[in-house]
């Protein structure tokens, strides 16, 4: 078949070779999107050095993509189902490809903060958008919970292994190469879109919902405003209580208006399903654990342990091993007796790794420091396969790509959360400091366990 052949061709109707290529497309841009959370972290000293950057500034490096990704993702998926998933994939690679270009060569770190926006509108039409057209390419139950725990699989990875690479790149080319490289893997992601993948729409168009779409982009961006900047402002401060209000407002908002609409942005009724509400609270207790993880490991490693940037990397590579060893396998497990338990164990293994990580001190062993963070890639390699409990018998079929990307914007928030614990340590003792970041850890791995269950 060739390739303009396959672009015209439904997804049903694909090769299991075609369908293989059209995964490994969307996972190479899962790749770049989500091990940029975690590639910058290693980078934060180098770019303090050299664009002489305040702390709050360092912060807003990591949070801007944060937010952005927070505030729009929604936006960009339902856009999607009505314009086309490939074409709006196309255009959030470009956008992406042109943020990273532009971190690479930012003069100050007000140019760096905003570039890095930019990134995220590009990576807000990414994840959504690649986890829809896998679901929409892989009808087959059974398939399609296979390939979503290789996607899984590929977002785990570049979580854990973003460090890795982040450390070695800044190590060995300085902190600009973490974004410059990004560009021609884009570019390769481009042109391979265009000749493989698909195009596809919702099955019946849904009518743009400008409300809802404002409602939902305030609250959460009013969250998220006020969790970065209460570690300045304090949670008693005007501003604080004013965007919490706002938030609040949205909300009632949301719960007012989205029942009224023929085609809401948020179709409400679902959350009546138990594993539909389940999955979001997952969602969030899985990115604040594993934020909280990732900030205070990378600053713990560098700033504790005096490492270097591609040693602190190397440590954390037990955590990318077990998630390709795990996740595949977990997609397998789900397809054939459910997702409960795996979903219970990798709450268990974050709650325990969490509690365990409150000893860590600058004498502790390394094969201890190891043995933690084996607890936290068992963890990721078993929750990569969340997805599919998302599934839910009052989903409409007409949505095929819709459960799987909704929760994605539940956990956003609560990765600003996780970061302020290391901002706080950079001025105050590990002990005292940098143990409130892993009793986080632990909480929300009993949360996850219990919601799970």
């Amino acid at each position: 078949m060739s390739a303009l052949t396959l672009a015209k061709t439904a997804a049903g109707e694909l090769s299991r070779r075609d369908r293989i290529v059209v995964l490994a497309i969307c996972c190479t841009s899962l790749l770049v999107v989500v091990m940029d959370i975690s590639i910058v972290n290693v980078a934060l000293p180098a770019i303090r050095r050299d664009l002489h950057a305040s702390v709050s500034g360092l912060q807003w490096t990591i949070d801007a993509y944060t937010l952005v990704l927070a505030s729009f993702l929604m936006l960009a998926g339902s856009t999607a189902d009505r314009v086309g998933r490939r074409r709006i994939f196309q255009v959030g690679l470009a956008a992406f490809g042109l943020g990273s270009l532009l971190c690479s060569l930012a003069p100050s770190i007000g140019w760096l903060i905003a570039a890095r926006a930019l990134q995220a509108g590009g990576g807000t039409m990414l994840n959504p958008v690649a986890m829809a057209i896998v679901a929409n390419t892989f009808t087959d139950r059974v398939e399609r919970a296979r390939a979503i725990g290789v996607f899984g699989a590929v977002a785990g990875l570049s979580l854990a292994l973003g460090p890795i690479l982040g450390g070695a790149l800044v190590d060995g080319f300085g902190w600009r190469s973490i974004f410059w490289i990004n560009v021609p893997i884009v570019a390769a992601a481009i042109v391979c879109t265009a000749l493989f993948v698909p195009e596809s729409r919702a099955a019946r168009a849904r009518r743009f919902d400008p409300v809802g779409q404002t409602l939902v982009t305030v609250m959460l961006g009013s969250v998220v405003f006020a969790i970065i900047e209460s570690n300045r402002l304090g949670w008693i401060s005007p501003v604080i209580v004013s965007l919490l209000a706002v938030a609040v407002l949205s909300v009632l908002g949301i719960l007012g208006y989205e029942p009224r609409r023929a085609d809401p942005l948020l179709e409400l009724r679902l959350f009546r399903s138990v594993p539909f509400s389940s999955a979001i609270l997952m969602a969030l207790f899985a990115l604040c654990g594993f934020g909280a993880f990732l900030f205070v490991t990378t600053l713990y490693l560098q700033n504790v342990r005096a490492m270097s940037a591609l040693t602190a990397g190397l440590c954390l590579l037990p955590v990318g091993v077990l998630t390709v060893v795990l996740s595949p396998l977990t997609g397998r497990l789900v397809g054939a007796r459910g997702p409960r338990p795996p979903l219970v164990v990798a709450g268990a293994a974050l709650a325990l790794g969490g509690g365990a990580s409150m000893w860590l001190g600058p004498t502790t062993p390394l094969p201890a420091v190891f043995a933690i963070y084996l607890l936290f890639g068992i963890f990721l390699g078993l929750s990569t396969r969340r997805s599919p409990t998302l599934r839910s018998p009052e989903c409409p079929p007409r949505w095929p790509g819709w459960p799987p990307r909704r929760p994605l914007p539940a956990g956003r928030p609560g990765q600003p959360w996780a970061s302020q614990s290391p901002e706080r340590s950079r001025n105050r003792p590990w002990p005292a400091a940098g143990r409130r970041s892993p009793t986080r850890s632990t909480a929300c791995g009993g949360s996850w366990s219990a919601s799970g269950w």
